[in-house]
């Protein structure tokens, strides 16, 4: 009997053939969350959902936006962010 979590559907089954001979079933891993703006909260667009070592195997520029804040702000905060920077 699998584990209490695995019990539902929302977890993909991959059947797999042991070097024994025996079938058993892998559960694949559920994505993370979208990240979300710091600023505001919506999702940021040109950051992948992944789990850190399939983020980890990505090139720096496709992890997140290669802009100042990219990752971290949408581009609306960003620039919101940088008006008030040269206003003070």
């Amino acid at each position: 009997m699998p584990e209490l979590r695995y019990r539902s559907r929302s977890y993909k089954r991959t059947f797999k053939r042991t070097p024994g001979g025996r079938t058993v079933i892998h559960y694949k891993r559920k994505k993370p969350s979208k990240h979300v703006c710091a600023g505001c909260g919506k999702p940021l667009h040109g950051v992948p959902r992944g789990r850190p070592y399939q983020i980890r195997k990505l090139s720096k520029s496709k992890r997140r936006p290669n802009r100042p804040y990219g990752g971290y702000y949408c581009s609306e905060c960003m620039r919101k962010v940088f008006k008030e920077e040269a206003r003070s």
